[in-house]
């Protein structure tokens, strides 16, 4: 399939390189998917699955233990993560550190 690229607007070259770079993409996609199921095929038939034989771990989706309490109300823990709490800024702002909070 040959392209007159001098006698194209800017506009058609770009919509063919929009076509062009989605197809790649996924062809790539569909090859890599291809190569996956292939290698995971070979690894149960040696009894492995991928992740023991690449040392990948596998995430859990639990859940992660309070470390923290307000020591107002109990009921209010914070696990560390993510944003501090309004109990938790409070009490820092109060002159307490996060060790004083500790579960």
């Amino acid at each position: 399939m040959d392209y007159d690229f001098d006698n194209m607007t800017l506009k058609e070259m770009r919509s063919l390189r929009e076509k062009l770079d989605r197809a790649i993409n996924s062809y790539q996609e569909r090859k890599r998917r291809q190569a996956l199921a292939a290698v995971e095929e070979a690894a149960r038939e040696h009894g492995f699955n991928l992740s023991e034989l690449t040392g990948a771990k596998t995430r859990r989706g639990g859940t992660v233990a309070p470390k923290y309490a307000n020591p107002d109300d109990a009921t209010q823990t914070w696990t560390g993560r993510g944003r501090k709490p309004r109990w938790v800024q409070e009490n820092l702002d109060g002159g307490k550190s996060l060790e004083d909070l500790l579960i």
